[in-house]
């Protein structure tokens, strides 16, 4: 069993009657249901966090990107990206990033 730390939390007579009905274990299905919920926040604040970027972010982004890329052979280059697919983007200040108008 992984390592567990016991908490008490309090829930509606009604919520923990419908767990009940459903599964065999109540433990298991709380730490499931607060996973989900966790990972979706997460997704959530990421979805938010590519909308509307931190003004800073180009200017720590990009060197950073050019100095890892500028560690890769030559001929594996290509083959990371395929220009074909997607969409063309660009920085926008204010905006972030945007589709390229070309």
């Amino acid at each position: 069993m992984a390592n567990v730390e016991r908490v008490t939390v309090s829930l509606p007579n009604d919520l923990v009657r419908d767990i009940d009905r459903r599964v065999k274990n109540r433990s298991r299905f709380i730490a499931e249901a607060v996973r989900r919920e966790l990972d979706r926040r997460r997704r959530e604040e990421l979805r938010r966090s590519l909308e509307n970027p931190h003004p800073e972010s180009r200017e720590f982004s990009e060197p950073g990107f050019e100095e890892w890329s500028r560690g890769l052979p030559d001929e594996d280059a290509a083959a990371l990206v395929d220009s074909s697919l997607g969409k063309a983007v660009e920085w926008a200040p204010g905006s972030g990033w945007v589709e390229d108008p070309e």
